[in-house]
């Protein structure tokens, strides 16, 4: 370092300190600048703590280390304390305060953008209207007119400021998955996994990282229903305190295709058909139907599309999963292969398609409404995060390749063990600022979690970040609040649309001494990339294995119950019959007797077609059988919540027995379920005991499909007036056939038998569904009631056609 001396009062060299262009060629400092100005003092300040700071890296002795075996150690880089703040400042001046600028000096090493929220949050209580500049707005009923009928003044910079908002208030929005819903929580680790990853939310047990977690269905416009079948987003943005890791993964644990180059292609061919823009979030139509009958890969994800894995019940109550194979890395190295498993406490349950159907007209909102609903009611939605890991030794003996998306490993053959859980407790405050923001990407992950060689894992890291750009408006999307980490950002990455951070100092670039070489490079500290040898020619095409596009769809289709088998049928026609071309029919039919004759030969019967001959494998290899795996069936993933957030009717009208409807009210909310008074219209309606009844809504506003179950509470007057509605009575057939549970007080028993709901199920069993009790022994009814609605829905009353 060269010593540096200040040569008294003297002022040789001041003009140097002064201008901004070359510099002195004398070490020594002048002693004064000349002036007693104090900004002068700092500038004086400023030059030797900058000159000192350089003259403390002579030369990057780091540089040796990017080369050779000593590149295979991250190395951690030179810096240096500066002497004084000054030294890294953009100005002497920085300590001028406003109210504007700040109070002066910003904490050193700080960005106050990766703080809390609270940062960016604004309420408008007693607060006056306003300009986008703070003007104050006199009038937000007129524009600025030349006389009452007159034109309007082109001066008018109020009306001009709030038009031309509205008319840019729009982002374009996501190619796919654009219709979503978002909720912030938490993250809780069970335990210490050190021993498989060094990624903080793992830390230790009861470590809390803070989420954000946004659904979404894939295929539909921002407009479009929830309800649609279809694949659903589930993606998790954990701001962990080494930065944000965005785990990315749907309800449904395989995928489309096998390589990115397909992505536009399975993408254009689900989406509205180009000629005329039909139809909307569904793929019941021919350009689907042609891509996926010749691209048998397809075939698995498609096994998952038309079950009931494809209409969740509620984004509560549907599970998630990372889809790709991700490698997992600990302090030392050590690597674990690892697939990730979100599974609902609430359990994993579905609509019927008769149910989702009706619901497209009647509720749009429906998911995203029962989402915000059971947040605000403090109903917390939870999941737990299951790990499946295994090593490359493993890999190597399963009958598919893990890096092939297409396929998943077996619980069986891998068990899923649980490792933390995740609680969605807070709505936003803005769903564009928050929700539609939201930027997630696949390539945002932190020390201790890498990529494999998933070649759709790859693609997606190129994809999601290119699309964010365009979409957010440029490079400084992380700077947006919602997707800002709470881990410092600090790198020499300047400028671009919106950039929101003010970045002291004159340094952008690595490596540097005028800023004390910072800030530098972390080594092993930072985010490492897994080493590992790779070799080949570079070529197209896919692993052996990958050419496997059967065996695990018939895996899916054996693990299935029997009304899980009737609806993935039932789903199969639905889509097939909306499409014109007959051959495309055909050739789907015949993709489907390489997964199971049986499943071929029902919907070529609800087709009217002849069941085809297979079509031709793609591989020579022979298909590998599997065991059925029953954690592929809905049926066994009840969750271990009971009725908590069930949606109950109870139907009321003039007459009904008031005592009945308020003690079985008080038990539904008692046991965490939402019961509601439905009737005729709104208003009150007398009962039995001359306590007027208030109806809450009605069978317009909210339809049967909209509730889990139905209580028909009795009294004479209110049974006979609901069985004279159409109304009433459809309701109640709506709930027989939708398989929901049913209590029936005493002459409630005669609503149902108006009803032709039958006494007992199809094969001539009682019905466990349907509980009748007398208005005295309510309290024991409902214990039955409750298990019924435990369950969720009774599938043993399916026939086909649907008998009531």
């Amino acid at each position: 370092m060269v010593t540096r001396k200040q040569s008294g009062p003297s002022t040789d060299g001041a003009g140097s300190i002064f201008s901004t262009v070359a510099g002195p060629s004398d070490p020594t400092l002048p002693g004064s600048l000349g002036t007693a100005n104090p900004a002068a003092e700092r500038l004086l300040e400023k030059a030797g703590g900058e000159a000192d700071l350089a003259d403390d890296r002579p030369f990057n002795a780091t540089k040796p280390l990017e080369y050779g075996d000593k590149a295979m150690t991250p190395h951690t880089g030179e810096a240096y304390a500066a002497p004084t703040p000054l030294a890294t400042a953009s100005t002497g001046t920085d300590n001028v305060a406003s109210p504007k600028v700040g109070a002066g000096i910003p904490r050193l090493g700080g960005n106050a953008l990766n703080s809390s929220l609270d940062r960016v949050r604004a309420d408008d209580t007693e607060q006056r209207l306003s300009t986008n500049q703070g003007t104050a707005v006199s009038s937000n009923q007129d524009s600025l007119k030349i006389g009452l009928r007159g034109p309007i003044a082109l001066e008018d910079f109020v009306m001009r400021e709030k038009i031309t908002h509205f008319d840019h208030e729009r982002i374009p929005e996501r190619v796919v998955h654009a219709r979503g819903s978002g909720a912030h929580g938490y993250f809780e680790s069970y335990q210490d996994l050190g021993q498989l990853t060094r990624a903080a939310p793992f830390a230790y047990a009861g470590k809390r990282t803070p989420v954000f977690v946004r659904f979404s269905t894939a295929t539909g416009e921002r407009g479009s229903p929830d309800t649609a079948r279809d694949v659903r987003g589930f993606a998790v943005k954990f701001y962990t305190d080494e930065g944000n890791w965005d785990l990315v993964g749907n309800n449904i644990p395989v995928f489309f295709i096998q390589d990115p180059m397909k992505f536009p292609d399975v993408a254009h061919a689900l989406k509205p058909e180009p000629h005329h823009a039909m139809p909307q979030a569904s793929s019941a139509h021919d350009s689907f139907w042609d891509f996926a009958s010749l691209s048998p890969e397809i075939t698995h994800m498609l096994m998952w599309i038309m079950s009931d894995r494809a209409i969740p019940r509620s984004y509560r109550m549907m599970q998630g999963f990372g889809v790709h194979t991700f490698k997992l890395v600990n302090t030392s190295g050590d690597v674990h292969l690892c697939k990730f498993h979100w599974s609902p406490l609430q359990g994993t349950h579905s609509l019927v398609w008769d149910e989702a159907f009706r619901l497209r007209g009647l509720d749009t909102d429906f998911h995203r409404r029962d989402l915000w609903e059971a947040i605000e009611a403090g109903n917390f939605p939870e999941y737990e995060l299951g790990l499946q890991v295994f090593t490359d030794e493993q890999a190597e003996s399963f009958p598919f390749d893990v890096l092939d998306p297409t396929k998943l490993i077996p619980e069986e053959m891998i068990p899923v063990f649980p490792v933390g859980r995740l609680v969605l407790n807070r709505n936003p405050d803005n769903f564009f600022a928050e929700t539609e923001q939201v930027a997630f990407c696949t390539q945002h992950i932190v020390p201790g979690i890498d990529f494999s060689n998933d070649p759709v894992l790859q693609g997606r890291n190129h994809s999601y970040p290119d699309t964010q750009i365009t979409r957010l408006g440029g490079p400084n999307f992380h700077e947006i609040p919602i997707n800002a980490p709470l881990a410092e950002v600090h790198n020499n990455q300047r400028d671009g649309f919106h950039r929101q951070t003010v970045n002291r100092g004159r340094v952008n670039y690595e490596p540097n001494s005028l800023a004390g070489g910072c800030p530098f490079q972390a080594g092993r500290a930072g985010f490492v990339s897994v080493p590992e040898p790779v070799a080949g020619n570079k070529l197209r095409g896919k692993p052996a294995l990958f050419a496997d596009h059967y065996s695990q769809a018939r895996l899916f289709w054996i693990s299935q119950s029997a009304p899980e088998k009737a609806h993935i049928i039932d789903a199969f026609r639905f889509e097939l019959t909306r499409v014109e071309t007959l051959a495309i029919r055909v050739r789907m039919v015949a993709g489907l007797v390489n997964v199971d004759a049986s499943l071929a030969h029902a919907v070529a019967s609800g087709l009217g077609i002849a069941v085809p001959p297979p079509l031709p494998l793609a591989g020579g290899l022979p298909l590998p059988g599997y065991p059925p795996s029953p954690a592929l069936s809905l049926l066994t993933r009840p969750g271990v919540t009971g009725i908590r957030t069930r949606q109950v009717a109870i139907l009321v009208a003039q007459g009904a027995d008031g005592a009945a409807v308020r003690a079985v009210y008080a038990a539904l909310l008692e046991a965490g379920a939402v019961p509601r008074l439905v009737g005729q219209r709104l208003g009150q309606a007398g009962s039995l005991d001359g306590d007027a009844l208030h109806v809450e809504t009605t069978f317009d506003v909210t339809p049967s499909v909209v509730y889990d179950a139905m209580v028909a509470p009795g009294g004479d007057d209110g049974m006979m007036a609901l069985a004279r509605d159409a109304r009433a009575l459809d309701f109640v057939r709506e709930q027989y056939r939708h398989g929901k549970p049913i209590l029936a007080i005493g002459n409630g028993v005669d609503l149902l038998a108006c009803a032709a709901i039958p006494s007992t199920l199809p094969d001539g069993c009682d019905d466990p569904g349907i509980v009748r009790t007398a208005p005295g022994l309510v309290a024991l009814a409902l214990a039955q009631f409750k298990q019924a609605l435990a369950r969720h829905r009774l599938f043993e009353r399916e026939t086909d056609p649907p008998s009531v």
